[in-house]
């Protein structure tokens, strides 16, 4: 029996380093693509070597962007079981891609967030070159360590770090726009608490209004196609915004081709025109649903598992609509460095802006899919089932929170991160968890039994201390030498008693909706992207300087 146990876990093995040895050899296989094709097309460039190493390091840049960014859209949807891995794996690949290519943008800011000035390198091309390098390989080693330690950080974050990093190393800390990196430190108090109060809130208000009624069966027909509708409003308004904004122009244009139809043609869509498009998708939505749900609510069960149902549809939509805008704005976090180099190479100047040729935006786009279906699942599983558990309604909160918090925050110009919003989403649906059900009890016994564990340990001490006291005495009495023994058993009854307390206690921190050790991890992790990143990108920075010095 045990030969045959050993001969299946050896099995098991085999299998589990096969398939990594394959992610390794497919992510290879593609780094190698782009540094022969990048080579080849600009062999009659100077410092082309430099461009394709960079390609390189952009490449690795978007495949770890896949592998730990893309979870926040889909996380929620897998982990409430509105849709498999593998599908939701293939949904994010497409509407990535797709985002990134056809609502990347023709032009990209070469520096991320402003943080540095340009001007700060005097004129240097070479120095701006190994600078932008060495931001793109940091940012991407730090992702795939995250990634490694199951923690989903900022993709974003992790740029501006290696930019700020490399920015220093080449320039002095003058270079640095203090104020911005102000601001990106409070996106990590305002990103996640918003996202946990409007989840919490969307969540709050479905039990109230659906699963705290007898009658589920009739607030479901009026209250499900509401909230489907604000949530189709909310990603036609987040979606045209965050989007589609930067081809709006050429969907303004198309438009005009239809007879009698003349609109000016404006560069990004205004905010009021984002809300009235998106109101009129909602209503649409809205009477669709009410239409569909007359038909299926007599075949319903008038519980809890029920309504969840009602949600699924809705979530794969939105992991959809997530992933498309995400590969429209975060490719830029592997492309821009990359076609800042590719344009400072080829003009010999260094500009605010940069073009991106076609074969930039396919390393990012083929990139962050790659990572994604190599690397992606790790991060999709801590997202969607190891913070707290959940359900379609919870992941429906979790999505809207996403969604309203980009909205609200660009037009208060607050700066937010997606990643933060997201994770803030869970913690919020988790905690909301513990507040209305009755982990109130279950955090006062921790609390309780924690204090007797110190009571405990405070009286296995002062025992340890009588009998060390005295068997260091030369001469006992009798009585002296029954207390011993008396000590000894006391001694063996608190140790136990103290193995019990801990094992209970770790039975209850179990019982919590919200796992405190996760909660811990990700939010250290947050807090040391940017400097993790910028310590790094010096590192890098120096030692580029140092070979070709």
């Amino acid at each position: 029996m045990e030969i045959k146990t050993i001969h299946e876990l050896e099995k098991q093995a085999f299998k589990k380093s096969h398939a990594e040895i394959g992610r390794i050899g497919a992510a290879l296989f593609f780094l190698a693509a782009v540094l022969v094709f990048s080579f080849t097309t600009s062999g009659g460039v100077p410092n082309n070597l430099f461009l394709a190493i960079a390609a390189v390091f952009g490449a690795y840049m978007a495949m770890n962007i896949g592998a730990n960014d893309v979870a926040n859209n889909v996380g929620p949807a897998v982990g409430s079981r509105a849709m498999t891995m593998g599908g939701a794996i293939v949904i994010a690949m497409i509407f990535e891609a797709s985002g990134a290519f056809i609502a990347g943008g023709d032009v990209v800011s070469t520096i991320k967030g402003g943080i540095i000035d340009i001007q700060g390198f005097g004129g240097n091309t070479d120095e701006f070159v190994w600078a932008m390098m060495a931001a793109l390989l940091a940012a991407a080693m730090w992702l795939n360590l995250a990634t490694y330690a199951g923690a989903p950080v900022s993709t974003t974050h992790s740029i501006v770090g290696g930019v700020m990093g490399a920015g220093i190393a080449a320039a002095g800390f003058t270079i640095v726009d203090w104020g911005t990196m102000g601001a990106i430190v409070s996106s990590w108090v305002i990103s996640p608490l918003f996202g946990g109060v409007i989840a919490a809130t969307f969540l709050l208000a479905i039990k109230k209004t659906i699963i705290f009624r007898d009658d589920k069966i009739s607030a479901s027909y009026k209250w499900v196609p509401v909230y489907v509708g604000v949530m189709a409003w909310a990603f036609a308004t987040y979606l045209i915004i965050k989007g589609i904004s930067k081809i709006w122009s050429k969907i303004i244009e198309l438009v005009n081709f239809l007879p009698g139809v003349e609109i000016e043609v404006a560069s990004k869509p205004s905010f009021l025109s984002a809300l009235i498009i998106g109101l009129l998708i909602g209503l649409a939505v809205y009477k669709l649903v009410k239409k569909r749900l007359k038909k299926k609510l007599p075949e319903m069960s008038n519980d809890r598992g029920s309504v969840n149902t009602l949600f699924t549809i809705p979530l794969v939509f939105a992991a959809a609509l997530l992933s498309f805008a995400h590969g429209a704005n975060d490719v830029a976090n592997a492309i821009g460095p990359l076609a800042a180099i590719n344009d400072a190479i080829m003009t010999g100047g260094i500009t605010a802006q940069a073009g991106i040729p076609f074969w930039v935006m396919a390393v990012g786009a083929l990139g962050i899919a790659l990572g994604l279906g190599l690397y992606g699942p790790r991060l999709i599983r801590t997202v969607g089932g190891e913070i707290t558990e959940l359900d379609q309604m919870r992941a429906y909160s979790i999505a809207m929170a996403a969604a309203l918090t980009v909205i609200i925050a660009s037009q208060l110009g607050l700066p937010v991160s997606t990643t933060h919003i997201a994770i803030g989403g869970v913690f919020g649906v988790g905690f909301l968890r513990e507040w209305l059900d009755e982990s109130n009890t279950i955090e006062r016994e921790i609390r309780k039994d924690k204090s007797d564990l110190k009571d405990e340990k405070k009286q296995l001490n002062a025992l340890r201390k009588e009998l060390d006291s005295l068997q260091n005495k030369g001469s006992k009495s009798v009585d002296e030498y029954q207390r011993v023994t008396t000590l000894y058993r006391l001694i063996d009854e608190e140790e136990s008693a103290i193995k019990k307390a801990k094992k209970q206690l770790k039975k209850e921190q179990k019982n919590l909706f919200v796992k405190r050790d996760m909660v811990k991890k990700i939010i250290t992790a947050w807090v040391v992207t940017v400097p993790a990143a910028a310590v790094l990108s010096a590192m890098v920075f120096y030692m580029i300087k140092g070979i070709m010095l």
